[in-house]
């Protein structure tokens, strides 16, 4: 019966009314800082996500989310861009030319483990129908795609991600709420031995009297239940009935990823940029993460300033934040990365993937009983 439960949930997440359900601070977790109004990514002016997910039988649990930093411009206005990488074990295509170029050129792809290369491949071949290709005749293109792996709920080897999912990440890339749990490359991803998945956030920002954005887009699949920890909560010494997944390896063993996306309007150099990226590690810190061996923790920060940038020709004149007002942005990355991680958890849902593998959502009742006994719960208003 659990088995058959957990696969009717599974297809009610693929439906619409996975935005409808509440995030984290709709059941009372409190986070310091102030959201914008939709409290994710696409807070950032101009930030585009499209999601596509993949269910189907008992297998399939995966898919493929795009993020277009410039909307319908990114084909053609690249964004200042950084990666750091806290702990290798994992991949995102084009990174070495984003440390070269100091850009970040066309969308940025999240999907699985074994699917890089096909989302990769539709990259290009969705940049070369789109047109306009330089005097050489073809585009030269190097596709940015970051994968975690979801092989214990998705049948991963299927290579069940095919370019018309890539083309419809795309094309269904839009402002406004974005989707979170089981949702687009995030749809079969486990953190802290629950179930995840994607998850966003983001925060208002006042420097030298001026108004910025930053906003966080997490692929979350890391963590052990031990180290989990929610608002200062220790929930995860306490959430420990019915463990009925462990780590591939065996017990107290992560080997998860975690894919951390900032977006930004402050004008930043990608040396400004890198530093943004880094902290994003403090952020996932506050959940109990300590990038274990077998975790792959790659972030990439991007700012949508200085459109006129990477235009060729005369010499571009670019706007700079000076280093020492970039405290509130290094504060707001923290504290998004924070709740992004978080609303991902909530937002789990009980799922039951390939060979009858099956996965708990946090208990939302316990976790709020939790907070309370610590101190911690903050009516939702």
């Amino acid at each position: 019966m659990k088995t058959l439960a957990g696969a009717l949930g599974v297809l009610l997440m693929a439906g619409t009314a996975l935005a409808a359900e509440p995030r984290a601070r709709d059941i009372g977790i409190p986070f310091s800082g102030t959201p914008g109004p939709w409290n994710a990514i696409t807070d950032v002016k101009g930030v585009t996500v499209g999601e596509v997910t993949l269910v189907e039988g008992e297998g399939v649990r995966t898919g493929v989310t795009a993020i277009l930093p410039r909307g319908t411009e990114t084909q053609d206005k690249p964004v200042f861009g950084a990666v750091f990488s806290q702990n290798g074990n994992g991949e995102l295509t084009g990174s070495h030319w984003i440390a070269e170029s100091g850009f970040v050129e066309g969308p940025i792809f999240l999907t699985n483990t074994h699917s890089v290369g096909v989302v990769r491949d539709a990259a290009i071949e969705w940049r070369v129908k789109a047109g306009g290709a330089d005097a050489s005749g073809y585009w030269w293109s190097l596709p940015i795609v970051a994968e975690t792996w979801d092989g214990h709920l998705n049948d991963i080897n299927g290579f069940h991600v095919k370019p018309k999912h890539v083309f419809e990440a795309i094309e269904k890339a839009k402002s406004g709420p974005v989707a979170e749990g089981a949702t687009g490359g995030g749809t079969g991803m486990i953190c802290h031995e629950f179930k995840c998945g994607t998850g966003t956030a983001s925060r208002l920002i006042k420097s030298d009297g001026t108004t910025y954005m930053v906003g966080v887009l997490v692929q979350a699949n890391y963590g052990i239940r031990d180290t989990l920890t929610v608002a200062g909560v220790p929930v995860g010494r306490h959430l420990r009935d019915d463990m009925v997944y462990q780590a591939p390896t065996g017990p107290n063993a992560d080997t998860g990823s975690i894919i951390i996306l900032v977006a930004t309007d402050a004008p930043l150099l990608p040396h400004q940029l890198s530093r943004l990226a880094r902290r994003a590690t403090m952020g996932l810190a506050r959940v109990g993460s300590y990038a274990g061996n077998g975790s792959g923790d790659i972030f990439l920060a991007f700012s949508t300033a200085n459109d006129a940038a990477s235009q060729a020709g005369k010499p571009a004149t670019v706007s700079m934040l000076a280093n020492e007002e970039m405290d509130p942005l290094f504060l707001g990355t923290v504290e998004a990365t924070e709740e992004a991680i978080v609303n991902a958890l909530v937002a789990g849902r009980d799922m039951t993937g390939t060979h009858g593998r099956y996965v708990k959502g946090i208990p939302q009742d316990a976790l709020v009983e939790l907070l309370k006994k610590y101190g911690r719960y903050k009516k939702p208003e």
